[in-house]
């Protein structure tokens, strides 16, 4: 999770208070036995996969802007999908918002999201949006290093510049990376590696080839995909793999010893997405939630609580602290094929490399 404004004590009280709402809505559909069809427009509930700070302060805004109230729960891309998938038959979230859209296609592709096409979803290009409404790109963030310079020079080692570097010995125990089972970041990592592999059934044994080369380096596969950026920040690895706007975040928070890198063999990047969870509870509210998230206000929101990812709508300010993508080395990553493969990859890394944290 990246460091942000809001205090330990008020993210507590944030997440107790989405739990008690999604709890209390949970309560209530079950009472009821069955729940009625119409939709009174006056709340959603999100499943939000952006950081926790981000997340608050968004359904704030929409709230603030719409009248329309709205709660949300924190789940990694992985959580999240897991969470709607057991919850198809009484959906507990209207909306997800937040993280690659790779789940995103994933959770399509197993009919779990409702399509549906925006009138403001005109504005997004057509590289960050799905054409059949699926989703629709929110952000844009690049995969990269999160080093700690003051372990680094401890260890004689450089700030790692390509994912070759990430294997050197030295680093032993040294790297922190999620899981791809339980997070998008870790995902996108993944299958980055699968398209550097030359894409295909080659490409997913030569990324599982990395992936084992890299893991006797790996101290801890984290839930999260920003806790590495934590990690480092403290110094008890050299080397979180995160995107890079959590690094910025985590050094903004006041941890000047992180220093951010991409790899010069090329890297993966997110489409954080918004979608409709099919057969949700408040449908009018849902479509209410999906139209704000896409205008320039609301991509307006990041940047305030430190969450520096690039904007889908062209006309949306851009923060001084987020990445030029024309300076990176991108590979050309596909979120649908990424998602149709995202079960099986994730299960055979879980089986030939390690397996998921317990929750």
């Amino acid at each position: 999770m990246t460091v942000g404004q809001v205090g330990r004590g008020g993210r507590a009280l944030a997440l107790l208070a989405a739990a008690a709402l999604a709890g209390a809505a949970g309560c209530a559909r079950e009472a009821g036995g069955s729940t009625p069809a119409q939709d009174d427009g006056g709340i959603v509930h999100v499943v939000c996969g952006a950081t926790e700070e981000w997340c608050a302060a968004t359904t704030a805004q929409f709230t603030r802007s719409t009248g329309v109230k709205a709660d949300f729960v924190r789940l990694s891309s992985g959580e999240a999908l897991a969470r709607i998938k057991a919850g198809k038959n009484n959906p507990e979230f209207d909306v997800w918002y937040g993280g690659p859209a790779d789940g995103f296609a994933a959770a399509g592709g197993e009919g779990l999201l409702e399509p549906y096409v925006s009138p403001n979803a005109a504005a997004i290009p057509a590289r960050y949006k799905d054409p059949g409404g699926m989703w629709t790109g929110v952000y844009v963030g690049a995969l990269g290093f999160c080093a700690n310079t003051k372990v680094l020079a401890e260890k004689g080692v450089a700030a790692p510049a390509s994912w070759a570097d990430l294997l050197d010995p030295k680093l032993a125990k040294d790297i922190s990376i999620a899981h791809p089972s339980t997070s998008g970041t870790a995902y996108t990592a993944l299958w980055t590696q699968v398209v550097l592999g030359g894409g295909g059934a080659a490409g997913e044994d030569k990324a599982m080839q990395y992936m084992r080369k890299l893991h006797p380096n790996v101290l801890q596969y984290t839930k999260s995909g920003a806790a590495p950026a934590q990690m480092a920040a403290r110094g008890e690895v050299a080397v979180g793999v995160i995107f890079s706007h959590d690094c910025v975040a985590a050094r903004e928070g006041g941890f000047p010893d992180l220093a951010v890198s991409f790899p010069s063999e090329g890297t993966g990047y997110e489409t954080g997405g918004v979608a409709l969870v099919k057969g949700a509870q408040n449908p009018v509210s849902a479509k209410k939630y999906v139209d704000w998230a896409l205008t320039t206000e609301a991509q307006e929101v990041g940047p305030t609580v430190k969450a520096y990812q690039f904007p889908t709508n062209p006309g949306a300010k851009v923060s001084d602290k987020v990445v030029d993508l024309s300076q990176i080395k991108l590979v050309e990553y596909d979120p649908v094929v990424a998602g149709k493969a995202k079960s099986a990859l994730t299960k055979r890394f879980d089986i030939d490399v390690a397996q998921a944290p317990k929750s």
